[in-house]
């Protein structure tokens, strides 16, 4: 499913690149771009530009560049389709779609978020609304596990009143809207019924911050099961694939490249308020393979922040599978016993964000609680520990990591490391297959040098008209500025520039596309385009006369070079037709 071009264009011209950015970091001008701290990654000095003429940014720290299309998908982690629609809405564009029937379905959905939207605010003001006394137990209940008003505005809690209708009544809706959105049903005599009542409800958002489902609380003295949430039947909900608070989470979690995953809407809430702003939790249920599927896409580290002895349980029998197919990494917040974040963060939010800081690898806090129940103080009592200690160690799927474990656990157990080894080989036999895995050396891409390539590159972005008819390939040396001037020289504009480049070249027209040009000199950097370019010819001849042994063929063109060569770097291009006559001199020589 598409977009119409034309529509796709209209959002790129009309959506303002500085206003869009500034809701996510502050920029300051400088000289005719914008600078700020980068919204993608942690740094203290600006390396982070925008030119609202080309509609462009480009981030020096972390090479990440695009138009204010690629910014949204990026700051919020959407699809293309997604960060168009939305950048529509705040446009006011209206979108025409290639496929009637996907657009018709995204109309649907807008339509059942709508009305879960008034639901939202129907249930926050029961709740707030100090003569509806029947909500009293609730917030009584709510400000003893710290979340007083102001927070139960801010994360949209509400109150369902111990009523069959009240919502129904309120929203006046079709039985097929009610049933599509979850908020309720139809009883034998075919009239309308709450799915929420006499329960704190938990507003769930999309990733996206849409409203599309609750989760319902009931409380310590009400009747049914301690958490209710809105059925996987409603047809905007899945909660294997969603994880509550991800809304309010994906800004910190793009910085720090973490999510804090918690069981509860409360743990939630408190460790934002705590200052946690990257933290989660499933829809009460387990953890999916779904959901790590999602997180991947958010960040590579995922801390468990359960209680301690759930946490390792909940996700020992997949994580290592899910570690390596999406390549993240889990790890282990050690709460204190017999508490968990939501307490912690009003009780001492230092200490859980300290516990946050201190998370284990998923493996090392097994292999400690192991540990730390066993008798280190006996040799029967650390030979038990050790073993085990090993039961946990070989279900891991990697060898070096296992064997690191192996050494730590012999250290802590006065056992021979042989010995374990022989253990860990005989526990190992028991379990599956060993499988293999590869270490990928990690390397840190460095911030290009600004060349005398480059600065041509950026003259044909910022002042195309004024030397459109000096550059040629053949001045160039280097593949990538190459490729990017043929991109530059056979299109209209600059997305569809873009469009024709793989991600390197991408990216360097983005970092080009957001810098200054006013003090490039054209006819300085033509000059010294043309001296680089003449004494590569001239070395490429030199080295053919000697392979040929010929040398009076090509010391006339040679001679001619590097005397250009020697004016054009004492003297420059004092005249644009000078110059222009050398390159031309080099097309035809090079038989382009």
């Amino acid at each position: 499913m598409g977009i119409v071009d034309d529509d796709i264009r209209r959002v790129r011209e009309e959506s303002d690149i500085v206003r869009i950015v500034t809701q996510h970091t502050q920029l300051k001008k400088v000289g005719r771009s914008w600078k700020g701290l980068c919204p993608f990654h942690n740094e203290k000095t600006p390396s982070f530009t925008v030119s609202q003429e080309t509609g462009r940014y480009y981030c020096f720290g972390c090479q990440a560049t695009g138009d204010s299309i690629e910014f949204l998908r990026q700051i919020e982690n959407l699809d293309f389709v997604a960060a168009v629609e939305t950048l529509a809405s705040q446009s006011g564009i209206s979108l025409r779609y290639t496929d009637k029937k996907e657009g018709k379905t995204r109309n649907r959905r807008k339509e059942l978020v709508e009305i879960v939207a008034q639901a939202v605010d129907f249930y926050n003001k029961k709740l707030l609304d100090r003569d509806q006394q029947d909500a009293r137990p609730a917030r009584e209940y709510l400000k003893q596990r710290g979340l007083d008003g102001r927070i139960a505005e801010k994360f949209s809690i509400g109150w369902a009143p111990d009523s069959w209708d009240s919502l129904c009544k309120d929203l006046s809706i079709s039985n097929e809207d009610l049933v599509a959105s979850g908020l309720g049903g139809i009883n034998k005599n075919g009239g309308q019924y709450d799915f929420f009542r006499n329960r704190i409800l938990f507003p769930i958002f999309s990733e996206q911050g849409d409203p599309v489902a609750f989760g319902g609380r009931k409380l310590p003295n009400g009747d049914g099961p301690k958490y209710k949430n809105t059925s996987d039947g409603a047809e905007i909900y899945s909660k294997s694939q969603t994880l509550y608070g991800l809304n309010w989470a994906k800004e910190e979690v793009a910085r720090v490249d973490e999510l804090v995953v918690c069981e509860g809407y409360t743990d939630v809430i408190g460790c934002h308020e705590a200052g946690i702003s990257r933290a989660v939790a499933t829809c009460g249920t387990a953890l999916t393979r779904e959901h790590v599927r999602k997180m991947a896409r958010f960040a590579k580290k995922v801390t468990l922040a359960f209680d301690a002895d759930s946490a390792g349980q909940s996700a020992a029998e997949k994580a290592y599978e899910w570690e390596s197919e999406f390549d993240v990494l889990f790890k282990v917040a050690d709460l204190p016993e017999g508490q968990d974040p939501g307490d912690l963060a009003f009780s001492d939010p230092e200490e859980l964000r300290r516990v946050i800081e201190n998370a284990k690898p998923l493996m090392q806090f097994r292999v400690d609680r192991v540990l730390g129940k066993g008798d280190l103080d006996s040799k029967e009592g650390r030979a038990k520990a050790a073993i085990e200690a090993m039961k946990v160690v070989v279900e891991h799927p990697d060898q070096l990591i296992r064997d690191q474990y192996i050494v730590q656990i012999a250290d802590k157990c006065l056992i021979g490391v042989d010995e374990v080894r022989r253990r860990a080989s005989k526990e190992n036999s028991t379990t599956e297959k060993e499988r293999e895995t590869s270490l990928e050396d990690i390397s840190n891409n460095p911030v290009e040098r600004m060349t005398v390539e480059y600065q041509a590159l950026r003259m044909c972005i910022h002042k195309p008209e004024e030397v459109k008819d000096w550059f040629h390939p053949v001045l160039l040396s280097d593949p990538l500025s190459e490729t990017i001037y043929e991109a530059l020289n056979t299109s209209t504009n600059l997305h569809e520039a873009n469009e024709m480049l793989g991600k390197e070249a991408s990216d360097l027209l983005g970092r080009l596309s957001v810098e200054e040009s006013e003090d490039d000199k054209a006819l300085g950097v033509f000059s010294r385009l043309l001296s680089l370019a003449a004494e590569r010819k001239a070395v490429e001849l030199e080295s053919l006369a000697r392979q040929s042994g010929d040398l009076v063929e090509y010391q006339t063109d040679i001679s001619y070079l590097r005397r250009s060569v020697m004016e054009l770097n004492q003297e420059g291009i004092h005249e644009i037709e000078a110059g222009l006559k050398l390159r031309s001199w080099l097309i035809d020589k090079s038989g382009v």
